[in-house]
């Protein structure tokens, strides 16, 4: 039951994201999902579902598969990892990891396009989008924390 209230969610997430747009930039609100992913369920299961959130955001764009797989499981692990090894959680710690998380998949997605396809931008067009996205997703590591705190 889990694992399909997971796949809701996920293609829910997918929906907004593709219907909202602030000055011709969609925020990327399956960084979230990584995060979230990651905080709630540890380490190796972040991993396991930011990568399956990964296949089917690469699945859905129409791109060749793998940017996304390898960026959102590593944001799952890293918010795990972030969450348990380094500090007390709080929401200005929680909206800089999700920021911070997000300039991560972004670079790594943006990187790769660069390298194995051809160039999706200017490397000045790439920075202000993927500032903007960490500014947008920003406020919503506010509500990041594990079961026991809620």
């Amino acid at each position: 039951m889990k694992y399909l209230l997971w796949a809701g969610i996920t293609f829910l997430t997918f929906g907004i994201q593709g219907s909202i747009s602030l000055f011709d930039i969609t925020p990327n609100f399956t960084v979230i999902l990584a995060s979230y992913a990651g905080i709630r369920e540890k380490e190796l299961k972040g991993l396991f579902f930011g990568s399956l959130i990964g296949i089917v955001e690469d699945s859905l764009s129409g791109t060749f598969l793998g940017p996304n797989l390898l960026s959102k499981g590593l944001v799952g692990y890293l918010a795990a990892f972030l969450y348990s090894k380094f500090f007390v959680w709080n929401p200005v710690l929680g909206m800089l990891t999700v920021s911070l998380l997000t300039i991560v998949d972004s670079f790594i997605v943006y990187t790769a396009r660069s390298i194995f396809d051809t160039m999706p931008s200017g490397i000045g067009a790439a920075a202000f989008i993927i500032a903007m996205q960490a500014l947008y997703n920003a406020p919503l590591g506010i509500f990041l924390k594990k079961k026991s705190e809620q």
